[in-house]
């Protein structure tokens, strides 16, 4: 039998492969955490609001996800993401890593792990292949997410 929480991460990946950021929001806890190598530390609303500006804006977008397995305390989950990067109209394949912490039936950490130079690459072409893995550009990558994300708060998404 599956653990509850191996069911919330499979509602919450099974949400975001419809796109359905509001069931993927309820997942967190109010007090939840977020982080990957883009969104290096949101807290509280500001996720649920990175997945309604993420899944807002996907283009010729599809996720698999495999790999669930979770406790009472943490779980794990790798998933891929194919979309086109609206930056450049480049498509990208972002294989990731999840880790999880819970806490009373609802994801209080989330930590998503891929490797940055090679989504430059993909998502920058040859910028990202000379200088993605440069500190350089992976913080205009961060300042760029940053700004969209403040934007999307701000104007009401």
């Amino acid at each position: 039998m599956m653990h509850a929480n191996a069911e919330l991460l499979t509602r919450f990946y099974s949400a975001f492969q419809r796109g359905d950021a509001e069931t993927m929001a309820t997942c967190y806890r109010a007090d939840a955490s977020f982080s990957d190598p883009v969104f290096t530390a949101l807290k509280g609303a500001e996720v649920g609001d990175m997945w309604r500006m993420l899944t807002a804006r996907a283009k010729n977008f599809s996720l698999s996800f495999d790999g669930i397995e979770a406790d009472a305390q943490q779980g794990r989950a790798h998933w891929v993401a194919t979309y086109l990067f609206s930056g450049t109209g480049r498509m990208v394949v972002n294989d990731i890593q999840a880790s999880f912490t819970f806490r009373d039936g609802r994801i209080l950490q989330h930590r998503d792990q891929f490797d940055l130079w090679r989504w430059t690459r993909q998502a920058l072409g040859a910028k990202g292949l000379l200088l993605g893995w440069t500190p350089l550009v992976h913080n205009a990558v961060r300042k760029q997410a940053a700004q969209g994300l403040a934007a999307y708060r701000k104007n009401g998404r």
